[in-house]
């Protein structure tokens, strides 16, 4: 035990420390020397070679990478969608996904689209289709933050190719913003149009020319981005120097592009009534029903409405706004049918009801002046007709009114004239049997809704 307490000291202990030792022990002070000349000698060779031996390689993953400053919780469900992720790539390609976010979308499963759309952006994240998907998915659910994100990112990705992006950008967009995104859709439009062209050139020799693709960007689409331009200089941007002009030149580019296109050429009726040129209004207002309300009239006849006779037909909105015009423009049968049509797709539209009530008080109104102006009596016939329309201008009222209040409308104007109305028509309709029900999952509706789903785009 001596020994080897003997041996630690002199090796790990302080020189001075071993000098005294070496002392007190009466060792001779040359022994010391030879003892730490050895030890330095052999003690720092080894140190060094260890001190320098290189370090052994670590090849192995860091699987902790990316995950600093979360917690364990968070670690733990980020690895969950790392391997959910990992999971679905093996039981699921990209293109099965999507078929299946387009049944949903058939289907108006917007919910379930989207989680299958998103499950494919795991898979591919720069997959342009998948994002448009996404973003088409996300403006129907009204995420309307999460639709401009994804919208963003593909024009990131493809700034030059692609169209649609654009054209959502500037639905989601207002204002000057909204113009410059429509502007540069338009822009890769006329691009690709262009290419188009050079390749059916190309192919013009071939024997069986190729199918068209219904994918592919036509002219109608470049005529219809011009109208949403138009519509915002109508709206949004009505009161910049110049807006007037700048509204007609783009609906004339859009009738350039697609001169039988009805929302254009309403466009342009709704233009000449604003500057008070009532009578080429329309004109041409009457050749843009012209253009879709045989149509409708055999949709609503026929039970199973082929898909070209669909896509003839304008939107919801854009026919609401047909109606109002029609009245404008002293068109009320035209207007009855139209706002019909409207009621039989949908009998939760609060202005739709106001304005089926509004158009019979006025043709109401119409006889009465007529007869007036004739200095004679109204017929039996007459008084029938009359009669038969001032109890269809009160159900239609009493039904707005009641669906007003159930939705939580917020659009006072509209509320006062639709009570002014019935206090001249002799009140509500008691026991009102078509009272408008309601789904269970409605939202209250504000006046900026209303005006949103259906206002003409110049007040008149």
């Amino acid at each position: 035990m001596c020994t080897v307490y003997f041996k630690l000291t002199l090796t790990y202990c302080p020189r001075v420390f071993r000098v005294s030792l070496w002392e007190k022990w009466g060792l001779s002070p040359g022994i010391l020397e030879i003892y730490d000349a050895f030890f330095f000698r052999m003690g720092g060779q080894a140190k060094g070679k260890k001190k320098n031996k290189p370090k052994r390689k670590d090849n192995r993953p860091n699987r902790d990478e990316g995950f600093v400053g979360l917690s364990p919780q968070e670690r733990m469900k980020v690895r969950m969608q790392e391997k959910a992720k990992k999971k679905t790539a093996e039981k699921y390609s990209v293109e099965q996904l999507l078929q299946k976010t387009e049944e949903c979308m058939d289907s108006f499963d917007f919910e379930m689209a989207s989680l299958f759309c998103r499950r494919a952006l795991d898979v591919e994240p720069t997959n342009l289709q998948v994002l448009d998907m996404l973003g088409h998915v996300s403006s129907e659910l009204g995420d309307t933050q999460k639709a401009k994100e994804v919208f963003l990112r593909a024009v990131e990705l493809s700034p030059d190719v692609g169209h649609s992006k654009y054209m959502y950008l500037g639905q989601i967009h207002t204002g000057r913003e909204a113009v410059d995104y429509y502007t540069k859709g338009i822009q890769v439009l006329l691009n690709t149009l262009e290419k188009q062209g050079t390749t059916t050139t190309a192919l013009a020799g071939a024997t069986a020319p190729p199918d068209e693709d219904p994918e592919l960007p036509t002219e109608k689409d470049v005529s219809v981005a011009y109208c949403s331009i138009a519509e915002i200089y109508l709206t949004d941007l009505c009161m910049e120097e110049g807006a007037a002009d700048k509204c007609r030149e783009f609906i004339e580019k859009a009738l350039q592009y697609r001169h039988d296109n009805p929302e254009a050429l309403q466009l342009m009726a709704s233009y000449l009534f604003s500057t008070e040129r009532n009578q080429e209004g329309k004109d041409y207002l009457l050749k843009s029903v012209g253009m879709w309300l045989p149509a409708l009239k055999q949709r609503a006849a026929s039970s199973s409405a082929g898909e070209d006779i669909q896509n003839e037909i304008p939107p919801y909105e854009s026919r609401i706004t047909t109606a109002k015009l029609l009245i404008e423009s002293e068109e009320y049968e035209m207007a009855v049918d139209v706002l019909e049509s409207l009621l039989e797709e949908d009998d939760e539209v609060v202005q739709v009801w106001y304005l089926s009530g509004w158009v019979c008080y006025l043709q109401l109104e119409k006889a009465k002046e007529q007869q007036e102006g004739e200095g004679r009596e109204a017929t039996e016939e007459e008084k029938e007709e009359g009669t038969a329309l001032k109890e269809a201008a009160r159900s239609y009222l009493t039904n707005a009114k009641k669906l007003y209040n159930k939705l939580r409308c917020d659009d006072q104007p509209m509320l006062e004239h639709v009570e002014q109305l019935l206090g001249e028509l002799g009140g509500e309709v008691e026991g009102e049997d078509a009272d408008p029900a309601l789904d269970e999952d409605f939202e209250p509706c504000s006046d900026d809704d209303e005006e949103e789903d259906a206002e003409a785009p110049m007040e008149h």
